[in-house]
């Protein structure tokens, strides 16, 4: 068990519908990381947020898999982070959690984006899935399931909910509370990342990406509207103070989730 968990936060622009050049963009951009346990990248991070999916998808055994698997090996830190997959002809907007062992934890997006259409052309998953690394119990979210607070609630004792988006500036406030709402309710940190820049549609992002701890006080110093790399550290000796002190996620309720 590894009483820090140290997260780089990748905040940064996506070239839309184009992984080969947001693969060359994002592997620069590791290239100054550090002795750090886990990077976490936005949602459709190889293309945007886009509904082209014929045009960007790809299978879990093509390039961008391989190349993160090459990458969390040669950096020795787990990568997160969604992007477009094919599988039994469905599309997916995945998350996939690659370790350095090659290891590979997926969720497919519970809650797709109704007011983009995405659920006419995306399959959504009804799995909420939580992992263990390093001794960290995560559960790892989409975007759009950040409204949801049913789908993320506590009931497992995970110590880290995190949130990779597409999440654009018209909206952001939500964002921002919502975050914070999300960490003070489960009594966990909550990290969510977010990219910046224009897409293909036009929709502005500028970013706000944050980690927050048990309390919902901001850990980060992540500037608003552009590109950024922050580092951050997670300790277990704050978590287990507070929920040891404070003690609310003894009173949950109780409730059976339907898929």
């Amino acid at each position: 068990m590894k009483n820090e968990l140290i997260v780089a936060i990748i905040q940064t622009d996506l070239v839309w519908e184009n992984p080969k050049a947001n693969r060359d963009n994002i592997e620069h951009k590791v290239s100054t990381i550090k002795d750090v346990d886990l990077i976490v990248l936005p949602e459709m991070f190889s293309s945007g947020f886009t509904m082209n999916a014929s045009l960007v998808s790809e299978t879990m055994n093509d390039e961008t898999i391989s190349w993160l698997k090459r990458l969390a090996k040669e950096k020795n830190a787990a990568f997160v982070g969604s992007l477009v997959i094919l599988e039994n002809h469905n599309y997916y907007n995945r998350l996939v959690f690659v370790e350095p062992s090659g290891k590979i934890t997926q969720y497919n997006k519970r809650h797709t984006f109704t007011l983009a259409g995405e659920h006419n052309v995306y399959t959504a998953g009804n799995e909420k899935v939580i992992l263990n690394y390093k001794g960290w119990s995560i559960c790892p979210l989409i975007c759009y399931d950040l409204r949801f607070p049913v789908w993320a609630r506590n009931t497992e004792d995970y110590d880290v909910l995190l949130y990779v988006a597409n999440w654009p500036k018209v909206r952001i406030d939500a964002w921002d509370t919502l975050l914070k709402a999300r960490a003070i309710e489960n009594m966990s940190y909550c990290i969510g990342v977010n990219r910046v820049g224009l897409d293909g549609n036009n929709y502005e992002y500028s970013g706000h990406s944050a980690a927050y701890n048990t309390l919902g006080h901001r850990i980060d110093t992540i500037p608003k509207n552009k590109e950024s790399i922050e580092i951050v550290t997670l300790e277990k000796v704050h978590i287990n103070k507070y929920r040891g002190k404070l003690g609310f996620l003894k009173d949950r309720d109780r409730f059976i989730l339907k898929a």
